[in-house]
């Protein structure tokens, strides 16, 4: 297969001409569907403005819900895949909990084991992406188009080796760091794993995650990266101090929200992945 375009400005210009001279910010709000309270305030961040995406988690105790709540409420949704967290769904158990805890075993022993391939899980591996884009399907109707993973699991060895993700989709890269805030070594690692993501896969230019929210300049900085650049900015609205602050999207003091305004001023959108 040719390797994929991993640059999406192409694919945001196609529907808006303006985006060609132009970046993109996206806010995407990670877990959907794990629970009511999490689902709720993700949908509060949407409808108010300040969220323009989210990463769905399937087999969890709201996931059915959820889907739902997007199809009504137009909520762009992506696969959130999960191989950490134990499923709550009721109907979740037997072989999905078996090879769930087996892989959730194996991932979490050591925070470095998502960089080694274990060839006795691939089949687990295997199974649990299959059942989660089936899971998907089933519930919202429509193929994924974006596919990430729950703490960034999506970019451990044995999903990114064996070529799970499905091929074309929106994958989320590694997070974004300057010169000097992260080791040689590991700005190595991520570089290559970017590179191996984006010959099968589309990727924003930059990622970072929302908190740390001090210094207040690291958001100005995020924005006026995205003046050029499409970039996504990770967010978790369950987390109190990141509600909060996206949730007073009117005060003149929050820079996401001015930025939204500077955004809009210079043609530069919030945009659905």
């Amino acid at each position: 297969m040719p390797p994929v375009d991993p640059t999406p400005r192409q694919r945001y210009s196609e529907s808006n001409p303006e985006l060609s001279r132009s970046g993109v910010l996206i806010v995407n709000a990670d877990d959907w569907g794990r629970d009511a309270e999490t689902t709720d305030r993700i949908l509060e961040c949407v409808q108010i403005g300040v969220v323009s995406s989210a990463s769905a988690m399937v087999f969890m105790e709201d996931s059915e819900r959820a889907a739902e709540v997007a199809r009504e409420c137009g909520v762009d949704v992506g696969l959130h895949l999960n191989f950490t967290t134990p499923f709550s769904a009721p109907l979740a158990t037997g072989l999905l909990s078996k090879h769930h805890e087996r892989v959730a075993h194996f991932l979490l022993r050591n925070r470095l084991f998502q960089v080694v391939y274990h060839p006795g899980l691939a089949g687990s591996f295997e199974y649990l992406v299959a059942v989660q884009l089936d899971e998907f399907r089933r519930i919202y109707g429509e193929e994924p188009h974006r596919v990430d993973g729950h703490h960034h699991m999506h970019l451990c060895a044995n999903v990114l080796l064996s070529g799970l993700l499905p091929y074309g989709t929106i994958s989320r890269r590694n997070f974004s760091f300057q010169p000097g805030e992260k080791g040689r070594v590991n700005r190595f690692y991520r570089g290559v794993v970017d590179r191996m993501l984006a010959r099968r896969h589309r990727l924003v230019d930059f990622l970072f995650s929302l908190p740390p929210l001090e210094p207040s300049d690291r958001l100005q900085r995020i924005l006026c990266l995205a003046r050029r650049h499409v970039v996504e900015l990770e967010t978790h609205p369950i987390n109190p101090e990141e509600y909060r602050f996206l949730t007073q999207h009117q005060s003149a003091v929050n820079p996401i929200a001015s930025g939204f305004s500077m955004l809009s001023s210079t043609s530069l959108v919030i945009a659905r992945k």
